[in-house]
């Protein structure tokens, strides 16, 4: 009997998801939260056990949200991974480092999640060439 490794799950996969109801306790980061203000948001909730929830329309946004809960949770610049995702540290993430991102940003809420999560894989797949942090 072989075993296979389990499947390696997208950092996007099943990421973003319409608007609704929040669990008591957790967090929601909005789109008119500033940089500097989310940065030391997510440097803090990486601590907690709950987690969080962003809210954007945007894919360059969400990405940079993604790039800077992975920098927090390696001790990392969060300003600079938010400012500018370093793609190729994301899709190089190991199953174990991807459960811990997704462990801490628990999902994001936007209007158009379908369209939203086929932006972001393509960022993610491009290198975010393009992007640019809009909120």
């Amino acid at each position: 009997m072989s075993l296979s490794p389990p499947a390696r799950r997208s950092l996007a996969d099943g990421l973003v998801r319409p608007p609704g109801q929040v669990p008591p306790g957790i967090r929601t980061l909005g789109p008119e939260v500033p940089d500097a203000e989310l940065a030391d948001l997510i440097g803090t909730v990486v601590h907690t056990a709950d987690g969080f929830i962003a809210r954007t329309g945007h894919a360059a946004r969400a990405l940079a949200i993604l790039a800077a809960t992975a920098a927090a949770l390696c001790g990392e610049d969060v300003r600079r991974a938010l400012a500018a995702p370093d793609i190729p540290f994301l899709t190089g993430l190991n199953p174990q480092a991807v459960e811990a991102v997704r462990g801490v940003l628990l999902w994001i809420e936007a209007e158009n999640p379908g369209e939203l999560t086929a932006e972001l894989a393509t960022l993610l797949r491009r290198g975010g060439e393009g992007s640019a942090t809009a909120g």
